[in-house]
């Protein structure tokens, strides 16, 4: 998957919970006026930047490998907390805004949880380089390492030496997680060794 695309989706992600923070915020607070201002001068912002999230959200879920019953969950939260944030704050609903916020905030952490738990498939000591690799890495990577799902380089073009490739692993980079602490030096290594035979 292209990183245009997920990096898009991540920025659209959190310019949106902002915005919402800070309208549920006036909200609550009784600014009325502040909040109706707000609402003008962001009217145009926000449409582009909903649709920036929800238009790279779907794409992003058409290059899952495999749609787990978290994702479900988390797609019909933010589906569900879209009508929810338009009634309350047209309404003036300090609960349903409050609610939607909530909604949308729980979907974040279990895009979260998702990412964790992608990470925590447990590894044998007997596990080989490529055990590992399919175990951690080949949801988003791929067996053949061109998969990019959820914005993962791909494998078969990467320049990285092996000394480069340990440190990616162990420290994480972008949206993937680090290994440092799930995985033991050697388990590290094996990896990297592992990734090596992936470039074409």
């Amino acid at each position: 998957m292209d990183k245009t695309i997920f990096y898009t989706h991540l920025i659209s992600v959190n310019l949106f919970l902002l915005l919402y923070l800070i309208k549920t915020i006036l909200l609550v607070a009784n600014k009325t006026e502040a909040l109706q201002k707000m609402t003008k001068a962001t009217k145009v912002p926000e449409m582009i930047i909903s649709f920036l999230f929800l238009l790279t959200g779907i794409y992003m879920v058409t290059q899952v490998p495999e749609i787990k019953p978290l994702l479900i969950i988390k797609i019909v939260v933010v589906l569900a907390s879209i009508p929810v944030a338009v009634i309350g704050f047209k309404k003036q609903k300090k609960a349903l805004a409050i609610l939607s916020l909530l909604m949308i905030i729980a979907a974040y952490g279990m895009a979260e949880m998702s990412k964790k738990s992608s990470t925590s498939v447990p590894v044998t000591e007997t596990a080989s380089g490529k055990d590992i690799y399919e175990s951690k890495c080949g949801s988003c990577h791929g067996s053949d390492g061109k998969q990019g799902a959820m914005g993962a380089t791909d494998l078969s073009l990467s320049q990285l030496d092996n000394t480069t490739i340990m440190t990616v692993i162990a420290e994480g980079k972008g949206a993937m997680a680090p290994f440092n602490g799930t995985l033991t030096d050697v388990q590290i290594k094996m990896v990297a060794d592992y990734v090596e035979t992936l470039k074409k």
